[in-house]
């Protein structure tokens, strides 16, 4: 069976809860998203205000302070949050990457630091860290295990690859720059690395899926001499479709994708929404004209208009309205959806930051020309 570019954005948005909002609870909706871009702490807010019909920015404070939700370094070795239950598939699938990244590199190398200096304080860490520590906790704890530790290098790894997970700490987002740090519900070393990387394959596809064996490889950040194996072992288990341009798709049976027509309503992303980076072929979302422009040179990227389930400009906050920049000329009728959207997403920001991704600013004055209207009064 062969699948069209439409059907495959319309199944990116069914299973992303982007055709409709759903009444479920936090837990389930991120469980449901896979993973949640968390570089900056609003973004899963804005995400699953997308996505949850009455989304409470409560539920999801509570849902991090009960470690229902945790907050990580994960996927492409960057901040996910993820329903805590697949935080183990996630780690354990990750950590030969998270691991290669740092003690490979020579800031760290360098040093004289090697895998067995951080393997060798890597239980005493997580001991320590039963209980949320601060960075200056951690760096003195180390300190005491070494005569010196060069640079801060050996915290600089293991903060990244060790089975840690962020603490909340203060508003309005949960977490502020005052970073903490615990140990995570997982063992630090893997068991089975093989049916991890199969578990989290099958995770992927749930929701983003049908999608290859590169858009898997690209969105882990994995090598396909691991995924393609572990695409053959799963052959009985997943389903195949033909692709455009001839590319072969697998999918979790029973998944849904919706008719190529079905109508997609407008949405205003977060910065680094999830569904921008989960396929080589960005313009399942992205038209590729615009893919520059969303997806800065150093990994900015910035919030984003959806208009018929592909991205259509980029929006931002200001003195506590919304200000949108189309790329190309929209209808009257996609304006007022997207006005719509605007008022009930001032609402929710209201609440905790009006002026969400100010820091950013500097972007907009780098848009190619284009229609800028205010969402809000």
């Amino acid at each position: 069976m062969g699948l069209t570019s439409r059907q495959l954005n319309r199944a990116t948005l069914t299973r992303q809860m982007l055709l409709e909002r759903e009444s479920i609870d936090v837990v389930e909706g991120v469980r449901r998203v896979v993973a949640l871009q968390a570089q900056e702490p609003a973004s899963p807010y804005v995400a699953l205000w997308n996505r949850i019909a009455d989304f409470d920015p409560g539920d999801l404070d509570k849902a991090f302070a009960m470690r229902q939700i945790v907050k990580a370094t994960l996927v492409r070795i960057t901040l996910h949050a993820v329903a805590a239950e697949d935080y183990t598939t996630f780690h354990e699938t990750m950590v030969r990457n998270l691991r290669a990244s740092r003690l490979y590199d020579r800031r760290y190398t360098s040093t004289g630091l090697t895998d067995e200096s951080a393997d060798t304080v890597l239980p005493k860490l997580l001991e320590f860290a039963s209980e949320p520590r601060s960075k200056a906790e951690i760096e003195n704890m180390l300190a005491t295990l070494f005569e010196e530790q060069p640079d801060g290098r050996l915290w600089w790894a293991l903060r990244t690859f060790a089975p840690l997970i962020h603490a909340p700490t203060d508003g309005p987002w949960s977490f502020g720059r005052a970073q903490m740090f615990a140990a995570a519900p997982t063992k630090p070393h893997r068991d089975d690395p093989e049916r991890s990387l199969q578990r989290m394959i099958k995770r992927y596809l749930e929701g983003f899926g049908p999608a290859s064996v590169e858009d898997f490889s690209v969105f882990a950040l994995q090598q396909k001499a691991f995924t393609r194996p572990a695409f053959e072992a799963l052959a009985d288990e997943l389903i195949r479709f033909d692709g455009p341009h001839g590319a072969t798709l697998y999918d979790v049976p029973g998944a849904p994708i919706p008719d190529e027509m079905t109508s997609a309503p407008p949405r205003l992303l977060g910065m680094w929404d999830s569904i921008l980076f989960a396929y080589v072929d960005r313009s399942r979302i992205i038209p590729e004209e615009y893919r520059k422009v969303v997806i800065r040179r150093n990994g900015d990227t910035l919030p984003t208009l959806l208009v018929d389930g592909y991205v259509a400009g980029v929006w931002r906050p200001i003195d506590g309205r919304i200000e949108a920049s189309a790329f190309h000329p929209l209808s009257e009728d996609a304006w007022d959806g997207l006005a719509k959207e605007a008022r009930a997403l001032v609402t929710m920001l209201a609440h905790r930051d009006p002026n969400v991704y100010s820091k950013y600013r500097r972007w907009w004055s780098q848009l190619p020309e284009v229609e800028v209207r205010v969402l809000t009064a």
